[in-house]
C-alpha cells in the first residue's frame, strides 16, 4: 500500500464511522430535505477510480446506482459487487452511456472514463438534465472545459469536477493561513510530484480483447488499431486520450498552489522536460517543468517519475514561500518553516466529504466545493503547461481572447479534432 492509498483509506474508514455528521456538515441545507429523499445515480467508467466514487456514493444512504456503464465487461463484475456491500443491492449494467443519459430517473451521473471522454459526456449529460461529478481533469484541452461550463450553466446543472482536495479540511486552512498574512509577503508557490513509475515497456498492435467495445472506447479520438500499451490505465501517457502527469497528479496540487496564492489563469508560461529515462511506448514527458507567471506571482510546477527524493520532504506536495515563513501541505497535514512558532496541521478527509457534497448540492441546487469554474481553471494551467513543453518555447496567454497572442501553432493545441459522429455538441 503506497502513502495516497493509506491516507484515502484511513480518511475513508474515519469518515465512515460518522457518516451522518460528514453529511451535515458539508452542507447545512440538507436537514431541509426528506430523510427518505434519495438520489438516482448512475457510474460511467467503473474501472479504478470509478469503481471507488460508485462504491462510495453507494454507501450513503439516501444515494442509489442504478446503473453502471463501460465499454469493458470484464471490469463490470468487481464494480457491482463493490455497489452491492455498499447499499444492499446491485445496479444494472449498460455498454453505452447514452443509454444512461435517456434514463428519466436518473439525477446524475459519476465519469470516470479517460481524459478524452470527459467534457463530451458532461456536456451530453447537462443537456439531458443530469448533474454530473467528473473526474479530473475535468476536461482533454482547455476549448472543451469552457463549452462545459458553458452548459452547465444553461442547462442550471451542477458539476463537480473530482478536485477532491478542496473539501479537505487541512487544505482549507492551510489555505486560509496563506491569505491571513502570517507568512508575510507571498509572492511565490510551487506544486509538485516527485515519485518513481514503472516503464511501460514497448508492445504491439493486439486483437480487441472480448467484452471491449473498442470503437466506443475511441469515441471522439483518432480510430487506430487496438494496442494494450494504450488501454487500461497507461492511456494517461499518450496525448489523444491522456494529459501526462500534469493531468493526472498536477491538477491536485496546482489546484491548492493557485487557490493559496489567489490566483487563476497566467499571462506567460514556460515550460521543458522531456522522456529522459522511459525507452518505452509513452508519449508525454517523464521530467517536466512549468513556469506559470501573472503581474506580480509565480507559481511552479515539476514533475519527476524516476525519483523518490521529493522536495521540502513530501513526494506530492504544494508549497507557498513568504517573506515571514514558509508553508508546506500535502495530502497528510501542513506545516509552517522559519517561525518560532510553527503551525502545524494533521490530515483531514477528502474524498469521503467530496463525493458527500455532490449529492447534497443536487438537493440544494447549491454549487458544489470544487464548481466546475473551479475544475477548469485548475485543469487549464495543465493544459497550458502541456502547450508550453509541446511548442517547446515561452508562451503568452491573453485571458480576455482565452487564446495565445500571435500564436497559430500554440493556438492549435486549445482544441483538438474529433471523429466523425462524436463533435462536441451545439451548447
Amino acid at each position: 500500500m503506497n502513502r495516497r492509498q493509506f491516507l484515502d483509506r484511513s480518511a475513508r474508514n474515519a469518515a465512515g464511522m460518522a457518516a451522518g455528521v460528514v453529511g451535515l456538515a458539508s452542507n447545512v441545507s440538507l436537514a431541509e430535505s426528506s430523510p427518505n429523499e434519495r438520489v438516482v445515480l448512475a457510474g460511467i467508467g467503473v474501472r479504478g477510480q470509478g469503481k471507488f466514487l460508485t462504491s462510495s456514493m453507494a454507501g450513503f444512504s439516501d444515494v442509489r446506482f442504478k446503473t453502471i456503464c463501460d465499454v469493458d465487461e470484464s471490469v463490470i463484475p468487481a464494480a457491482m459487487k463493490s455497489i452491492e456491500k455498499a447499499q444492499g443491492v446491485g445496479p444494472n449494467f449498460v455498454t453505452d452511456f447514452r443509454h444512461v443519459l435517456d434514463d428519466p430517473e436518473i439525477d446524475g451521473v459519476v465519469i470516470a472514463t479517460p481524459d478524452h471522454w470527459h467534457a463530451l459526456m458532461a456536456i451530453m449529460a447537462c443537456q439531458a438534465g443530469k448533474d454530473v461529478y467528473v473526474e479530473k481533469p475535468v476536461s482533454h484541452n482547455f476549448n472543451e472545459g469552457m463549452k462545459i461550463i458553458e452548459a452547465g450553466r444553461k442547462h442550471q446543472r451542477v458539476i463537480q469536477s473530482g478536485i477532491h482536495q478542496r473539501s479537505g479540511a487541512h487544505f482549507q486552512s492551510a489555505v486560509d493561513f496563506v491569505r491571513s498574512g502570517k507568512l508575510g509577503n507571498v509572492k511565490l508557490a510551487k506544486a509538485w510530484m516527485i515519485h518513481r513509475r514503472k516503464p511501460i515497456g514497448k508492445k504491439k498492435n493486439a486483437s480487441i480483447p472480448t467484452g471491449v467495445n473498442y470503437d466506443l472506447w475511441l469515441g471522439p479520438a483518432a480510430k487506430r488499431p487496438f494496442n494494450p500499451n494504450r488501454f487500461h490505465y497507461n492511456w494517461h501517457w499518450f496525448w489523444d486520450y491522456g494529459t501526462g502527469e500534469m493531468g493526472n497528479w498536477g491538477v491536485h496540487m496546482l489546484d491548492i498552489a493557485r487557490w493559496g496564492l489567489g490566483v487563476e489563469l497566467p499571462e506567460k508560461i514556460s515550460a521543458s522536460g522531456g522522456k529522459y529515462f522511459f525507452d518505452d511506448d509513452q508519449e508525454t514527458p517523464d521530467t517536466q517543468t512549468v513556469q506559470f507567471s501573472y503581474a506580480d506571482k509565480t507559481l511552479l510546477w515539476e514533475h519527476r517519475l524516476w525519483s523518490v527524493h521529493g522536495m521540502e520532504g513530501r513526494n506530492a506536495a504544494a508549497a507557498f514561500y513568504g517573506d515571514r515563513g514558509t508553508l508546506v501541505v500535502d495530502r497528510g497535514g501542513w506545516k509552517v518553516y522559519d517561525q518560532k512558532e510553527a503551525a502545524t496541521s494533521g490530515t483531514s478527509d477528502q474524498a469521503v466529504t467530496h463525493h458527500r457534497n455532490f449529492v447534497d448540492c443536487i438537493k440544494t441546487r447549491n454549487r458544489p466545493t470544487s464548481d466546475i469554474e473551479i475544475g477548469h481553471t485548475s485543469s487549464a494551467l495543465c493544459h497550458l503547461g502541456n502547450i508550453a513543453y509541446r511548442v517547446g518555447r515561452e508562451i503568452h496567454f491573453d485571458k480576455k481572447q482565452a487564446c495565445f497572442v500571435n500564436d497559430e501553432q500554440a493556438n492549435g493545441f486549445l482544441g483538438r479534432e474529433y471523429r466523425q459522429n462524436w463533435e462536441l455538441p451545439q451548447i
